[in-house]
């Protein structure tokens, strides 16, 4: 799932509309990110260890996402680190490693995975209740905590042997990695923590964990991708011209590989397409255009009411090999704290700093439009909706002298781009 925030910081004096195309305004450590939207967002993983066994430990795995707005979209996650001493894994539920090693020195009972950096993936929908637990069997997808904190935990249970069989003796395992499919988190060293407590089902008593560790890790878009791959163009109903994204905004039209996009009117547009692997999925086939970028967000302020603005979104997909379900757009201006009516997109208001409402985050309604299709022969995918703000004359969406800024982030930009939008004309129609 691609994640799609459009940005909008007021400004002052007879500035021009400016487009501010940057993939995080955060700065980040080789340990840590930070992103100014959501400042303690992250994903949190939780070994919970259970039960003893006589060589090892039996752990539940929990994993969190507590970003606000940030997906893992298919293929899903995959977790990796490195055993402190030579454990082996021997039994799963609820997940599985890639790889199972040399079990070779094993004569009996053979374990389901030997490798010293061992990689875990989720099990996909579908898999056989025996072999699942709670959270678990999502294909690795994991919603953002704002737009849907019930499917923004994933778990696994874990059987360790060759461990230590007490709180002293079991060692952390280090050096992990999460892949989101792709690169972007970092993560800390495992720490000790209080263990878990829970509630037994009738709520009359409280066990816990034997003991328990968590892992923090932070994304940086920065690690994610080096280029862009999604622009924003801008119009308005004062004006008959529309600032398209910047030429060569996410790469240029390579003439010494002409793979590199599709002409929508080709004759060999559906073989090109149909003849993408599955390995190709995560690799954009977008269609050839100046800006080059898998996703254009348009930004059109479309009618001047006596007492309200009225601005349409428009979200089209460029890329031929991806969908984006349950994507989202998080839009930060002023005018939000004055928003009246969103029409068929949700709304959550984001308040990463106390006393300023001017975030705000948009998904689609489900089962209506909070799917993007990819582009075909005939159409482009594309959602849309609008978005009715009631004027305030200390945070107008438009003013005389100078609109304000308008960006856009998602979770595969990278650089920064910039560009004027027409400044509003003297004669201005106003409707009531």
């Amino acid at each position: 799932m691609e994640s799609m925030r459009l940005s909008t910081i007021g400004s002052r004096g007879g500035l021009p509309f400016l487009l501010l195309l940057v993939l995080s305004c955060s700065t980040f450590t080789s340990t840590e990110a930070y992103d100014a939207l959501d400042p303690t967002g992250n994903i949190t993983i939780k070994w919970d260890v259970i039960s003893w066994t006589p060589d090892g430990y039996v752990a539940t795995v929990t994993m969190y996402n507590f970003q606000q707005y940030r997906h893992i979209q298919a293929p899903g996650w995959s977790l990796g680190w490195t055993w402190a001493k030579k454990e082996v894994i021997w039994d799963m539920m609820g997940g599985q490693t890639t790889e199972q090693g040399d079990c070779s020195k094993f004569k009996a009972g053979i374990p389901h995975c030997c490798k010293k950096d061992p990689t875990v993936v989720d099990l996909l929908p579908g898999t056989p209740y025996n072999q699942q637990v709670a959270n678990c069997c999502k294909g690795g997808v994991l919603n953002s905590w704002a737009q849907d904190p019930g499917n923004a935990v994933s778990s696994f249970q874990i059987s360790v042997g060759s461990a230590g069989t007490t709180n002293k003796t079991v060692k952390l395992p280090k050096n992990f990695t999460l892949k989101a499919p792709g690169p972007g988190y970092t993560c800390g060293p495992a720490k000790n923590v209080r263990p878990t407590k829970y509630i037994t089902s009738d709520k009359r008593r409280i066990t816990q964990a034997l003991m328990t560790w968590n892992v923090t890790c932070t994304y940086s878009q920065f690690l994610a991708q080096k280029t862009s791959s999604c622009c924003v163009s801008l119009s308005s109903f004062y004006n008959d011209s529309i600032v398209n994204c910047p030429t060569c905004t996410c790469g240029c039209k390579n003439k010494t590989d002409p793979g590199s996009c599709v002409n929508p009117d080709s004759p060999h547009l559906s073989s090109v397409v149909s003849s993408s692997s599955s390995k190709d999925i995560n690799t954009p086939l977008v269609q050839c255009t100046s800006h080059m970028c898998p996703i254009r967000v348009h930004w059109h302020v479309k009618l001047n009411y006596k007492e309200y603005w009225r601005v349409k979104i428009t979200i089209t997909n460029f890329n031929y090999r991806m969908n984006y379900s349950q994507w989202n757009l998080v839009v930060q201006h002023p005018n939000f704290d004055n928003l009246t009516e969103i029409f068929s997109f949700q709304y959550k208001s984001l308040t990463p700093y106390e006393g300023l409402n001017d975030t705000g985050m948009l998904w689609g309604t489900k089962f209506y439009d909070d799917f993007l299709s990819s582009a075909s022969e005939k159409n482009l995918g594309n959602v849309q909706s609008e978005i009715l703000f009631r004027k305030d004359k200390s945070t107008s969406l438009l003013i005389r002298d100078g609109p304000s800024q308008e960006g856009f982030i998602s979770t595969a930009i990278t650089v920064l781009c910039l560009h004027q939008m027409p400044i509003l004309g003297n004669q201005m129609q106003v409707r009531n």
